[in-house]
């Protein structure tokens, strides 16, 4: 049978036209700065014009995964295509990274060479501009993002957000600039500017990583097993055998149920059925689960007999 797709429609039009919006402003924001560094070839203009390039790469890439996390399962895919969802933050950061290398690189090849502006004045207000329009948005697609459980439109909102941060470090080094007449605050700045984009994109890479590695979030275990343990003394049930992994929209569950070996199979499905219906409304996110049904008499022998068994 095929996973539940993460999201009713209303939240998924909103997602997707939040993604239609970064992109939108993404592009406009491209503009804007690369015609600021035309006019005053300033290092950190420069340094926040290409992470601009990078984010309006990292967007389309997004976009593409967010249509692609919401595809339903088949047979090549029996578990459908979340997991995008972690590639596409890791691949994001991964253009993050590279962006920064080449934002310092850039900065102390012109620091070298010579520094030479023009028109700062206009050129900061052109900065001042997109990074007040960058921070209301990076704001709305993670509130979105977490509103809707969507790892990537909240990567990408991170990812506006930090566009944010490097223009208002831009304008930093620009309004020095203008105050002290030195021009080497503009590469120092640039330099910076960039040591924070690495930061952001490395920690994207590390979201990513785990996610694909199915890391076991010590929050999420802790809600899990208070949420279980309370659903299953109303049901008056026990478990052992819990594991989880999230899929970047959902969480999957799987567990394993006790069972009087009198209770007939029907009653202990019923019941089952019950906690895999409760679950997630409890913990009020997306998720799957999958039970075990064992007796509750004989199953620490039997599971003994099997790790016994399997050494042979």
């Amino acid at each position: 049978m095929e996973p539940a797709l993460p999201h009713d429609g209303a939240t998924l039009r909103d997602t997707r036209f939040a993604m239609r919006l970064s992109l939108i402003f993404g592009v406009l924001m491209l503009l804007g700065k690369t015609g600021a560094y035309f006019l005053t070839g300033s290092s950190a203009i420069l340094s926040d014009a290409v992470e601009s390039v990078i984010h309006v790469v990292a967007v389309a890439f997004a976009a593409f995964a967010l249509w692609l996390s919401v595809q339903p399962a088949n047979q090549r895919f029996l578990y459908g295509y979340e997991k995008v969802t972690f590639f596409s933050a890791g691949f994001e950061g991964a253009l993050i990274v590279i962006a920064a290398l080449a934002i310092i690189v850039a900065a102390v090849q012109k620091w070298i060479a010579g520094l030479a502006f023009e028109r700062l004045g206009t050129g900061t207000l052109l900065i001042v501009g997109a990074s007040i329009i960058n921070g209301g948005l990076g704001w709305y697609l993670v509130r979105t993002g977490r509103r809707a459980g969507s790892l990537i439109l909240e990567a990408n909102g991170k990812h506006v957000l930090t566009d944010c941060y490097t223009s208002i470090g831009v304008v930093a080094g620009l309004c020095l600039v203008l105050l002290t007449g030195w021009k080497s605050f503009d590469p120092i700045v640039a330099i910076l500017v960039a040591a924070n984009i690495l930061w952001s994109g490395g920690e994207l890479m590390r979201r990513s990583v785990r996610g694909l590695m199915d890391y076991s979030d010590p929050h999420v275990a802790a809600v899990l097993r208070e949420k279980l343990d309370a659903l299953c003394a109303e049901l008056g049930l026990q478990y052992h055998g819990v594991r989880f992994r999230g899929t970047g929209q959902r969480l999957l569950v799987e567990l394993h149920l006790l069972f009087p070996y009198t209770m007939s199979l029907g009653e202990a499905h019923e019941r089952a059925t019950q906690l895999e219906e409760l679950l997630p409304a409890r913990l009020g996110r997306p998720a799957e689960v999958i039970t075990h049904l064992e007796s509750l008499e004989d199953h620490s022998a039997v599971h003994r007999q099997e790790h016994y068994t399997g050494k042979l």
